[in-house]
C-alpha cells in the first residue's frame, strides 16, 4: 500500500473539511475538544513525528518542543500548516532511510514506522471531524482493512497484562463484509499461551464482529458502537464489549 501517498491525500482531506466547518463545533468522539483543537492535534503530531525521524531521536520528544508546532491564526495558513506537517515526516524519512531505527511509543522502530502510523491516525481523526458535522465518512476499504490490522498490532503490543481487553482462553473474530479484501478482511484475536495476539484467518470466535470494514476500524478505535457503525455482534456480546472496554490508549 502506498501509505506516503496516503498521508498526503488524508492529510488534504481533512483539511479541506475543516475549511468549510465552524471551528468552533464540538468533536463528541474527542471530549472536550472543538475542531480548531483536533486541527492542531493532527497538524503538530505530524510534525512531532517529522523531528523524531529527522534528528534521529532514541527518547520520546515533549510535544511542546516540537518545532513550528502551533497554527497561524488564518484558516488558509493553517491549512497550509497542516498539509505541510504531513509533507515533512514524507521528506524526513526520505532524508533519514526508511530502515532507519527512531523512538516510537512502541520501542526503537524503523522510520517509515512512522508514516503508516500517521495515516491511520488521520483517517480516524478525520472520521471525528465528519461524524461531529454529521456527514458520511468514506474511506477506501483496503486502507480502512490495515487499520483495523493497525489497530490489533498495537493493542497486542500495548495491553496491560494484569488486565486484558480479551481474557485468557477467549477469542473474537473480526469479519468486513467486502469480500474483495479477501484474507486482509478477516481478524482472528486470541489470548494464549504465547498471550494476546492476533492472525488473518476464517476462524469461529467467542464472539463474531461482522459488517463493512469501515465500521469494524471506527468500532475498534471506539468512534461508533457497533451498532451505530452497521456492525453484527454475534456470540457472547460480553467478550466484544470487554475488548472496547480495555483497549483505549
Amino acid at each position: 500500500m502506498a501509505f506516503r501517498t496516503a498521508l498526503i491525500e488524508e492529510t488534504a482531506a481533512f483539511g479541506n473539511i475543516i475549511r468549510t466547518a465552524d471551528l468552533d463545533t464540538e468533536v463528541p468522539t474527542c471530549p472536550g475538544w472543538t475542531l480548531k483543537q483536533l486541527l492542531k492535534h493532527v497538524g503538530r503530531g505530524n510534525r512531532w513525528c517529522a523531528q523524531i525521524v529527522a534528528d534521529h531521536m532514541k527518547e520520546p520528544l515533549d510535544p511542546r518542543e516540537v518545532r513550528d508546532g502551533k497554527p497561524p491564526e488564518d484558516l488558509d495558513g493553517a491549512i497550509d500548516w497542516l498539509n505541510a506537517g504531513a509533507q515533512a515526516l514524507i521528506d524526513a524519512v526520505e532524508h533519514v532511510g526508511s530502515d532507519a531505527k527512531v523512538w516510537t511509543f512502541m520501542g526503537q522502530k524503523p522510520a517509515g514506522w512512522w508514516i503508516r502510523r500517521r495515516v491511520h491516525e488521520q483517517t480516524v481523526h478525520r472520521a471525528d471531524a465528519v461524524l461531529a458535522l454529521g456527514l458520511p465518512f468514506i474511506l477506501d476499504p483496503e486502507l480502512a482493512a490495515d487499520g483495523v490490522t493497525e489497530t490489533l498490532e498495537r493493542v497486542a503490543m500495548m495491553a496491560a497484562a494484569a488486565d486484558p481487553p480479551l481474557e485468557r482462553g477467549r477469542s473474537l473474530h473480526l469479519h468486513a463484509a467486502e469480500s474483495e479484501l479477501g484474507p486482509t478482511g478477516e481478524w482472528l484475536v486470541v489470548n494464549d499461551e504465547d498471550g494476546l495476539g492476533w492472525s488473518h484467518q476464517h476462524a469461529k470466535g467467542d464472539a463474531a464482529v461482522r459488517g463493512p470494514v469501515t465500521g469494524l476500524l471506527l468500532a475498534a478505535n471506539r468512534r461508533q458502537t457497533a451498532e451505530e457503525a452497521g456492525l453484527d455482534v454475534i456470540g457472547d456480546a460480553v467478550v466484544w464489549q470487554r475488548w472496547v472496554d480495555h483497549s483505549a490508549f
